[in-house]
């Protein structure tokens, strides 16, 4: 048998070691070797939503160019922060570029996806995720605010008299308007996501959100006139252009610098499509409130809006009763 001076011995070296005969017990018999980030992201890449990868594709990237070969145990936070400093300053600058706060954001918001999933699968624990000890830089306030009637009526007289395709601009921008969707709301469009009986649209937007929006009868008039004059393949998406090609996020950039070179203070501004989510949704909570402007906006998180929320959701009944204000036209959901 082991004696007591032994015993004593063994807690002599294991306090130097500063080991605890706990946490010999609790110590995991085996670890598995941690992989590169090479080897990891696209394990993760093919584990996420595809709006997840599209969203984080890009960053993911930047990583491996510069970290491929690590394994995802060896950066530390500084490194981290280094490597967002770097995104940072070499971002594309656009029209509305914040000093590229954003794609560090995404960079540190994106590693933390990974770390996420490493910690899933046992490769780390979650207190030696490196990425959590980096904060995200703070989001200046937004500068979008509600467009003024007059402003917006020029926006939409100059998309539907100029540039190669103005009956689908004005078309894009009505969309927008009615129901204040974002734009990959609009581009994921199907033809199949149109309910005429009932003047509704299905629309998929981000964090894979899919809901019914109340549209007017002329807005399904024209977005059925579309589909009839330029046919969509099977489960294709339904905005496309004349030639039969969907359109993308271009037309859109295209779009609104063509505006603002008829309309400098369009481009003064850096007015985009989201500002008319802003105007509509402006509009409606100012005329029904802020739970019907809620949902209008498809909004589905809880983290901000208190309990209260939970017990004053509006329904689709009453968006279209908002909606049939707005536009000025009756719609078979509306509230009486």
């Amino acid at each position: 048998m082991t004696g007591s001076a032994e015993l004593d011995a063994a807690r002599v070296l294991l306090a130097g070691l500063g080991i605890s005969p706990e946490d010999l017990l609790c110590a995991p018999r085996h670890r598995s070797r941690v992989p590169t980030f090479a080897e990891y992201i696209p394990v993760v890449s093919g584990a996420v939503t595809e709006g997840t990868r599209r969203m984080y594709g890009t960053y993911w990237n930047r990583i491996l160019e510069q970290w491929a070969q690590r394994r995802l145990d060896e950066p530390t936070p500084s490194e981290i922060k280094q490597l967002a400093e770097h995104v940072r300053t070499r971002v594309v600058a656009r029209r509305n570029a914040r000093g590229g706060r954003s794609a560090a954001e995404h960079l540190i918001a994106a590693l933390r996806c990974v770390y996420r999933h490493a910690d899933n699968d046992g490769h780390l624990k979650a207190a030696d995720n490196p990425a959590l000890k980096v904060a995200k830089p703070r989001r200046l306030p937004s500068t979008r605010r509600a467009v003024p009637d007059a402003r917006l009526a020029e926006i939409n007289h100059i998309a539907a008299t100029t540039g190669n395709d103005p009956a689908l601009d004005a078309l894009i921008l009505r969309l927008h308007t009615e129901t204040a969707c974002r734009r990959g709301g609009a581009l994921a469009l199907r033809p199949d996501d149109l309910d005429s009986d009932q003047c509704l649209i299905r629309l998929r937007e981000k964090g894979d959100t899919l809901r019914w929006q109340p549209i007017s009868p002329t807005l399904m008039t024209h977005l059925q006139r579309h589909v009839h004059e330029r046919p969509t393949p099977m489960g294709g998406r339904l905005l496309r252009y004349r030639d039969g090609r969907a359109i993308t996020s271009r037309r859109y950039d295209h779009l609104w610098v063509r505006i603002g070179a008829h309309l400098p203070w369009v481009a003064t501004q850096q007015i985009s499509t989201h500002w008319l989510r802003h105007t509509t949704l402006t509009w409606v909570e100012r005329n029904f409130g802020y739970a019907i402007a809620r949902a209008y906006a498809g909004h589905t998180d809880h983290d901000n809006v208190g309990v209260t929320a939970t017990y004053v959701r509006a329904g689709l009944p009453e968006v279209a009763t908002a909606l049939a204000a707005l536009t000025g036209e009756p719609h078979p959901l509306a509230s009486n």
